[in-house]
């Protein structure tokens, strides 16, 4: 492996480690600021073509659902509880899209493991 100046695989100088260290700054003040927007959504997630709904925010907190009376019918509460998580699935799945595409912005596409 041949050594560049200051003695780096690479030809790496000195003089770059201050400009590395400003872009790894930036890079993770975008991320915060990405992040920060990824929290800052709401998503509503639904079931049953809209007879349930389910709201959630970027930071995974539910926060209303709202159920339409035809959905209720007190001999099936099984499928009422079916509607409420799968409503509360496609909220969830709204979520990780969305912040993916928000971190995927500042990463470039790269998958940084546990990031997401």
């Amino acid at each position: 492996m041949s050594r560049g100046r200051g003695g780096f695989p690479g030809g790496f100088q000195g003089g770059n480690m201050q400009g590395l260290m400003q872009q790894a700054q930036k890079m993770q003040k975008d991320m915060q600021r990405a992040q920060e927007e990824a929290e800052s959504f709401e998503v509503e997630g639904s079931a049953g073509g809209g007879a349930v709904t389910f709201v959630m925010n970027g930071k995974h907190e539910a926060l209303r659902v709202t159920v339409k009376p035809e959905a209720v019918d007190p001999s099936d509460v099984e499928l009422l509880q079916d509607l409420i998580l799968a409503a509360a699935n496609d909220a969830l799945a709204k979520i990780r899209r969305n912040t993916e595409e928000t971190l995927s912005k500042v990463t470039g596409g790269m998958k940084i493991p546990g990031l997401f």
